[in-house]
């Protein structure tokens, strides 16, 4: 599990259909092959350390799902290492499972601050809600607007500075992961042996 707090942005050195290759400082300490990082929000496992460098296998299923193999030598990526059990929970839950890509339609700076627009697919669209999280390139952030298939996000300047935000444009494909709880509450109302009384109609009487 993750919080979409970036430690720090890796340097794509080599990628292929099958692995990956990333120069990185922060997340190799103490880490060890079998860890999980995330990569652009993408759980990955370390099959190999090396100086200042790791290595992992992609599946031919991540390639399909997420805009890694969009990627390149020379790509900055956003990095975290799993959390641990007593580790302090910044974000939000993120599993490192993405639920697919979506393009930037707009990235512009805002006094201080960075306007984010992004175009989901219909199937990502019904998992947001405005004030709600999502995660963008393995960053945790949280909904301003909703417009359709289209969210605004105001990125703080930390975030834009740190992250690999700020080597993106207008166009550029971003890994998405929705709220892992709207998912357990649409598989939790599906069922058929659901008797709480909790309903869609419930939930939006009440504020949900």
């Amino acid at each position: 599990m993750f919080t979409g707090i970036i430690e720090e942005t890796g340097i794509i050195r080599s990628i292929t259909d099958k692995s990956i290759k990333i120069q990185a400082k922060t997340v190799l300490e103490n880490t060890k092959i079998g860890d999980s990082i995330a990569v652009n929000g993408v759980c990955l496992t370390v099959t190999a350390i090396g100086d200042s460098e790791f290595s992992a296998d992609i599946s031919p299923e991540t390639l399909k799902v997420t805009a890694l193999g969009k990627l390149k030598s020379g790509s900055k990526v956003n990095l975290e290492r799993a959390l641990k059990a007593d580790g302090r929970f910044g974000g939000h839950i993120v599993s490192g499972h993405i639920d697919g890509i979506a393009k930037i339609k707009n990235l512009k700076k805002n006094n201080d601050f960075f306007d984010l627009e992004i175009e989901l697919e219909n199937s990502q669209k019904k998992y947001v809600v405005k004030k709600g999280s999502i995660t963008v390139n393995g960053i945790s952030l949280t909904i301003a607007e909703l417009a359709g298939n289209r969210i605004k996000i105001a990125v703080i300047p930390h975030t834009f500075e740190n992250t690999n935000l700020k080597f993106l444009n207008i166009g550029d494909f971003v890994n998405i992961e929705t709220d892992i709880l709207a998912k357990y509450v649409e598989k939790f109302l599906s069922t058929s042996d659901n008797k709480s009384g909790i309903s869609m109609e419930f939930l939006q009487q009440n504020g949900f």
